[in-house]
């Protein structure tokens, strides 16, 4: 697992997230998972094109907030 931040505007706030990469991970747990303060937000899984989607969504940000954390990571050409 390698861990990164990443900064996304929100609400012309910038907040920050870590993101746990599950380089080899078996399709038990997504491929990212975000957190904020330690608090589990959301996982993601590309697909064969490389586009991110939600694959766990634990309600605690809007699903437009997890959007944007989504566009920024795959600006990182994952």
């Amino acid at each position: 697992m390698e861990k990164f931040e990443i900064s996304v505007l929100i609400e012309n706030e910038n907040q920050h997230f870590e993101i746990r990469d599950y380089m080899h991970h078996d399709g038990e747990k997504c491929k990212y998972e975000i957190y904020k303060d330690g608090q589990f937000i959301a996982g993601f899984e590309p697909d064969h094109h490389k586009i991110l989607h939600i694959c766990k969504n634990p309600g605690i940000l809007p699903e437009d907030t997890l959007h944007l954390i989504a566009e920024q990571l795959e600006g990182y050409n994952i």
